[in-house]
């Protein structure tokens, strides 16, 4: 099981844990280079100022602007502030050891409390404050294409890691080619891929070669489909389902795809969760399930009531007769 957080879901947990937090706190501080997203949500709800850790140990503070100008700390000038130390996530706790350790090296004069937002059991043992444990391995919306599990992944290509042809660039012919080799880049991976799945024909396997090596995407395979042209793919109608047994063969897993529609078959084909860039979020096989029990029995539902209300009318004529 992969608990999979997105930007939004970072917003709400923090501001579900707000009463976690010190009211008496002076400044936030965000541990590079995530950690700085959390931090600046939580100084934005609180309307308090902000830092990075280098800021913090040197004396600076972000400029807030004229909302934040009655909350103003000048950390050169005063001591005995409290501040609030905040990351992302927390794994095995050995970097928030190091942040500690460098802060007390800078022996500064203030109360520092350590806090993370999305934490391991172990990890959380390592901070004052936890917003919410997560048991099991986690992905992030932020930090998605260069995360170590990208290595046993199977990754789509348009929509992904390029943007999507358009109707007229998809001709299986010259316009089409030279969208592979002049595709803008959208989601570049920083770490290897295991698997590059895509519906692109076989034949396109050198020009879209040529791009990966272009944008530096290393990858393990390239895996295309066997198909004479764009018809003969158009009239199979396999995306979702090639994909999918890809996805089963080589064991990754995850699978990253661009589709919602695409995403959602391949989750149920293979039983295995499928991240959607569409959608911005994951595909879990069992919240599949259980979302076309529910519609199953929604659908029997109305048909029951259906049928009583078609009796219930035809009782009221022959009563009329």
């Amino acid at each position: 099981m992969i608990e999979y957080r997105s930007i939004a879901d970072l917003n709400k947990t923090i501001l579900d844990n707000l009463s976690k937090v010190p009211r008496d706190i002076d400044l936030v501080v965000g541990i590079p280079r995530s950690g700085l997203l959390a931090a600046s949500m939580l100084a934005l709800h609180l309307n308090l100022p902000l830092t990075d850790l280098d800021g913090f140990v040197e004396g600076r503070v972000i400029s807030g602007g004229r909302r934040s100008r009655g909350h103003r700390v000048d950390l050169r000038a005063t001591s005995n502030l409290r501040v609030f130390v905040l990351d992302d996530s927390i794994q095995s706790g050995e970097q928030m050891a190091e942040v500690k350790a460098r802060i007390d090296r800078a022996n500064l004069p203030h109360e520092i409390i350590f806090g993370v937002v999305y934490g391991s059991p172990q990890g959380c043992e390592s901070v004052d404050i936890c917003f919410e444990v997560l048991a099991t391995r986690r992905l992030f919306e932020w930090n998605l294409m260069h995360h170590s599990i990208l290595d046993r992944s199977c990754v789509d290509i348009d929509g992904v890691l390029c943007s999507d042809p358009t109707r007229e660039q998809n001709d299986d012919g010259p316009a089409y080619a030279d969208f592979l080799v002049n595709a803008d880049p959208l989601l570049i991976p920083s770490v290897p891929i295991g698997w590059l799945v895509s519906c692109r024909l076989e034949k396109y396997r050198e020009l879209t070669r040529r791009w990966l090596v272009k944008h530096g995407v290393t990858y393990r395979e390239l895996i295309m489909m066997d198909l004479p042209s764009k018809e003969a793919r158009v009239t199979a109608g396999s995306h979702g389902k090639f994909k999918a047994d890809v996805y089963a063969k080589t064991g990754a897993h995850l699978f990253i795809e661009s589709s919602d529609r695409q995403a959602r078959e391949i989750a149920a084909l293979t039983g295995k969760p499928v991240f959607c860039v569409e959608a911005q979020t994951m595909v879990y096989p069992s919240r599949l399930r259980r979302a076309r029990k529910r519609m199953r029995w929604l659908a029997q539902w109305l048909w029951r009531k259906a049928r009583s209300l078609r009796r219930s009318v035809h009782l009221r004529l022959r009563a009329l007769r």
